[in-house]
């Protein structure tokens, strides 16, 4: 059984509620990652959760949906434009209710899942614990946004800890994503989850050190804060350039808000 399953739906559960209340227009708001709309920011994470759920179901039909949306993206030259093209221009209350319905199930089959069966991607295989992980720090990481839009601190809980781990996962990454060798030895993270607990990672160093707060570390990692905007305690010149530039999702090598430019 996958727990990270029923984490993604809990964590989706927590955006759905906070915006349950909103109206048709307010979906047309616009937030401050990349000027995507609240429409915007629902329409990617419904269709992705449909692509990986695809990667479990019917790997075909992910390929054939997987490769009509990149034709699109690449006649449109915008993944906002071709995404809502693949959902027919659903948006407002109506994508809400069908984001929802589709979430609810698509958690239930990932909860009965083998943890490590491999999945297609649109990189690397991936196992089906780490795509239900991945779909978590999606909708964690893009759901900052709207809280940010709408002025709602949100409450965090300790299943930020898959966050957090693909966040450590990644630190090669981030340095082969962008062409750099990859620095050793890997920092000393300490960080103080929601509970008040300690989840520490490799051996003690005081050269190359990050110690803090869990929820900052993932927004740092999720590239929806800039490190200066945090009160993350970074020690060393390695660690240092990793919060700089570390970015735990796929893709091409993206850099972080410039600081003061992604806040409540």
């Amino acid at each position: 059984m996958l727990k990270e399953a029923h984490d993604f739906r809990d964590e989706s559960e927590a955006l759905y509620s906070l915006i349950e209340p909103l109206e048709d227009a307010d979906y047309d708001r616009v937030t401050l990652f990349r000027d995507w709309t609240i429409n915007d920011v629902l329409q990617h994470l419904h269709f992705f959760n449909y692509v990986a759920d695809l990667t479990l179901t019917d790997e075909e039909a992910f390929k054939r949906v997987y490769g009509e949306l990149s034709e699109l993206r690449e006649s449109s030259g915008s993944l906002v434009d071709a995404t809502d093209k693949m959902l027919d221009g659903l948006k407002g209350v109506a994508l809400r209710d069908a984001w929802r319905d589709y979430y609810l199930e698509m958690a239930d089959r990932f909860y009965a899942a083998d943890p490590k069966q491999r999945l297609l991607w649109v990189g690397p295989t991936m196992s089906a614990r780490s795509s239900i992980s991945a779909r978590l720090m999606e909708t964690w990481s893009h759901a900052q946004e709207i809280y940010d839009l709408l002025g709602v601190q949100r409450e965090n809980r300790d299943l930020i800890k898959s966050i957090a781990v693909m966040g450590m996962n990644t630190f090669g990454w981030t340095f082969i994503n962008r062409k750099e060798e990859v620095p050793k030895p890997v920092p000393h993270v300490r960080l103080t989850a929601p509970s008040g607990d300690i989840w520490e990672w490799n051996p003690e160093n005081k050269t190359n050190h990050i110690e803090g707060n869990a929820e900052e570390f993932c927004q740092v990692v999720t590239q929806t804060r800039n490190i200066a905007d945090t009160d993350l305690k970074v020690t060393g010149e390695i660690a240092t350039r990793w919060m700089s530039v570390a970015q735990c999702f796929a893709g091409p090598a993206r850099n972080p808000p410039a600081p003061g430019t992604r806040h409540a």
